[in-house]
């Protein structure tokens, strides 16, 4: 089959790149040809993928937005394909794999009334919409039952177009037992003592992720645990605004920011605990993704992926509504807990099921069901 995927931007480091490219590589494995579309295109290529840079320039982000749709609706005029598999929420998809959450959802929740007359509304509220709306033709890969819910809630007459997703954590990163060396040699390189307490947070799109909300968490450590803590982020952003805040809390000596890397394992060998107070989060595969390197896990409910850390009993997480006492509280017993509680064992053991590493096997059957349904079409 010859297969369209459609992104507006890869990079190596991003949750929704990383499932995008491990799709994309279970298809061309098939022996499917395989076309990109994208704006942008950070890293390696792998062989026989057909990248295509789309030249989508506007005086906004949304106008690019639009341009990118237009010029890739030409393109395939121009070159039609079996099947177009979208990233990211745009008109004329066949299938949408959801790495964002839902618009609506947190329009009505997170926004003030005044928002929903801003240009940004009116453009993501079509372009999700055309998605879901009960009339819309488009198959949606899920991640997270939270998904699930909220798509419906806010789109009724979609819920026979969803089909749910298992996690998709790549095989490389399954941990049998927490090694000793690897965490000395990872905090001796990093220059973090042997009592101090590391705490980890690793994820792109820093504001999205409450890295603020990590930061006011360890500030409100008493003195003698702040003392002892450190706090890690590794990710791909622009940390000025967080780095301010940082010292204007006076944990500034606390915190440290490492651009995104590939050896993420390490880091969660060395630390202590991954702090994961996100706003909101489709999945969050790096929840799962220390749970089974067993580093224990405090998160948020708006997380996907943090029913997971429930199953697993490897960590906590935040209720919803979130409570900025509630984090600060759950982080200092976590932090002192640690010595003694399961969570770590509890992880370990949560990794040897094998459903949690089979996402981009169940995605392109599901991408090659929809491709033969739509040639039986016509």
């Amino acid at each position: 089959m010859h297969l369209t995927f459609l992104i507006y931007s890869y990079f190596p480091y991003g949750g929704q790149q990383r499932d995008f490219l491990r799709i994309v590589t279970e298809c061309l494995q098939r022996g499917h040809q395989v076309t990109v579309y994208t704006r942008s295109w950070q890293g390696e290529i792998p062989d026989q993928l057909d990248v295509r840079l789309v030249s989508a320039k506007a005086l906004t982000r949304l106008g690019v937005y639009r341009r990118f749709t237009q010029w890739v609706v030409e393109a395939l005029d121009r070159q039609p394909t079996d099947l177009v598999v979208g990233f990211n929420k745009m008109p004329h998809l066949d299938v949408y794999f959801a790495a964002d959450p839902c618009f609506a959802a947190k329009a009505q929740t997170q926004r003030g009334f005044y928002y929903r007359f801003t240009e940004r509304y009116k453009h993501f509220m079509t372009y999700e919409a055309a998605v879901f709306q009960a009339d819309a033709p488009t198959q949606v890969l899920l991640l997270s039952p939270q998904q699930r819910r909220e798509f419906s809630q806010y789109y009724p007459g979609c819920e026979s177009r969803l089909h749910d997703l298992p996690p998709g954590i790549a095989t490389d990163r399954k941990v049998l037992n927490r090694d000793p060396a690897v965490r000395q040699q990872f905090r001796s390189e990093f220059g973090v003592s042997e009592d101090t307490q590391l705490i980890l947070q690793v994820g792109s799109g820093f504001r999205v992720k409450g890295v603020d909300r990590a930061l006011q968490a360890i500030a409100a450590l008493p003195a003698p645990q702040r003392q002892r803590c450190r706090y890690l982020l590794v990710g791909q952003d622009r940390p000025n605004r967080f780095l301010r805040l940082a010292r204007k809390l006076g944990i500034s000596d606390r915190f440290d920011v490492l651009p995104g890397r590939d050896d993420i394992p390490r880091f969660f060998a060395g630390a202590d605990l991954l702090l994961h107070p996100a706003y909101q989060e489709s999945a969050g595969y790096v929840l799962l993704e220390a749970t089974i390197a067993g580093l224990p896990v405090l998160t948020t409910a708006t997380c996907g992926y943090a029913f997971h850390i429930e199953q697993a009993q490897s960590g906590q997480v935040c209720s919803e509504p979130f409570s900025q006492s509630e984090l600060n509280q759950r982080l200092a017993a976590m932090l002192e807990a640690l010595p003694t509680a399961p969570w770590s064992e509890n992880g370990l053991n949560y990794g040897k099921n094998e459903v949690l590493y089979t996402l981009p096997q169940a995605a392109v059957d599901l991408i090659e069901q929809q491709a033969r349904e739509k040639r039986r079409a016509g």
